[in-house]
Order: C-alpha cells, then sequence, then structure tokens
C-alpha cells in the first residue's frame, strides 16, 4: 500500500514540476543566466516550507502517517562539504538542464535523452557509495 501512495505522490510532484516549468531547460538556463526570477522563486518557497516543516515535525513530535516516529539525525557544523557538494550539484545541474527530481518528469513527459543522464546519477551515486570511506566528509 505504501508503495502506491508513494507512487501517487510522485505522480503529483511531477505534474506540479512540469506545470510550473520548474522541469523546463529554457527556464533552467534563465536562472543560470540571472535573466528571471522564475526557479529561484519556485527554489525558495520549497526552502521556506521545507524549514518550516521539519522545525514542526521537531518541535511537536510530529510522527508519519503510520504512527511511526520522525528521527532527524543533528548535522555536522561546518561549510567546506557543502560548498563543494553544492559547487557538483550545481555544475551537475547545468550540464544536464534538470536536478534529479525533474529528471524523471522529463522521463514522463517524453523527453528521451534524459535517461542519459539518470543513467550517469546512477552511475555516479553507485561510485560515491563504493569511495564514500575513502572521502572526505
Amino acid at each position: 500500500m505504501r508503495t502506491l501512495i508513494y507512487l501517487g505522490i510522485g505522480i503529483l510532484f511531477g505534474i506540479t514540476m512540469y506545470k510550473s516549468e520548474a522541469a523546463s531547460w529554457f527556464r533552467i538556463y534563465e536562472m543560470f543566466s540571472f535573466d528571471s526570477f522564475h526557479m529561484y522563486g519556485i527554489i525558495g518557497a520549497a526552502l521556506v516550507i521545507g524549514v518550516i516543516g521539519i522545525q514542526l515535525i521537531k518541535r511537536f513530535n510530529i510522527t508519519t502517517f503510520y504512527g511511526e516516529n520522525i528521527h532527524i539525525p543533528p548535522k555536522e557544523k561546518g561549510w567546506k562539504r557543502y560548498l563543494l557538494g553544492g559547487i557538483i550539484f550545481g555544475l551537475g545541474w547545468a550540464l544536464a538542464g534538470a536536478c534529479p527530481g525533474p529528471m524523471f518528469t522529463l522521463v514522463g513527459a517524453g523527453f528521451l535523452p534524459i535517461l542519459i543522464v539518470i543513467a550517469s546519477a546512477v552511475l555516479g551515486t553507485f561510485l560515491y557509495g563504493l569511495l564514500k570511506d575513502k572521502l572526505p566528509h
């Protein structure tokens, strides 16, 4: 049953991404060229909603729909890994024209060349899993 719920939420997310043009290569290009506020507005709204949501979960001990506790481990302080990770993520986003969420939306919209990007993302994740013990965190 959970899988169907997650699938439904994913489909709703994909429709929202497509209709808001967050999966549009042109909108992403505009953002990286600093020509439009559209994507910054979407990302900023998501950030604000996420921060408020996490704070509500922590302060009111909100549980999942199934009654399970939500545990959010504290993060280490520091900026170097976030800076490096952000640069790598941003470069990949700029080169591919899509971040991970819209990649699957683009497949659903019929843009099949994005499958090469998805395969590369899966390969990169696999390689990180193999090398994570040797990388600085």
